[in-house]
């Protein structure tokens, strides 16, 4: 599989399976959350933090908007909606030589998208 943004747009498609969310997510990969302070280290925290969004994403009419890319350097803009509420975001990501995820930034507004976001993510990450 060539890995980079069109492996990840392939993985957003089929929901985020564990195996090529595995070779996708580089080891030392990193997560930072727009509700958790501390960043997410190591591949198991990305893959359960990307596994559970994917998971609170599902059937909410989440789509990507805009596209910027920039050699590894990739913005992702994306709106869906959460219990009525409109949610207007970025995936930022940078991809390592390999084409694995390396850093996986999420930027989230209006104020009460990221209050339903993280309801939402907290109840799927006790879950898993």
């Amino acid at each position: 599989m060539k890995l980079g943004l069109a492996a990840w747009h392939r993985a957003m498609a089929d929901g985020c399976p564990e195996d090529v969310m595995r070779e996708l997510v580089a080891p030392d990969a990193t997560f930072h959350s727009p509700v958790v302070h501390t960043p997410q280290e190591g591949r198991e925290k990305v893959m359960l933090y990307l596994g559970a969004a994917a998971r609170v994403f599902a059937d909410t009419g989440f789509r990507y908007v805009r596209e910027l890319v920039d050699g590894p350097e990739v913005c992702l803009e994306f709106e869906a909606e959460i219990d009525g509420i409109y949610v207007n975001g970025i995936d930022l990501i940078r991809f390592d030589i390999e084409g694995r995820i390396a850093d996986f930034k999420v930027m989230v507004r209006p104020l009460k998208a990221i209050n339903a976001l993280w309801q939402k993510m907290a109840t799927e990450l006790e879950n898993t």
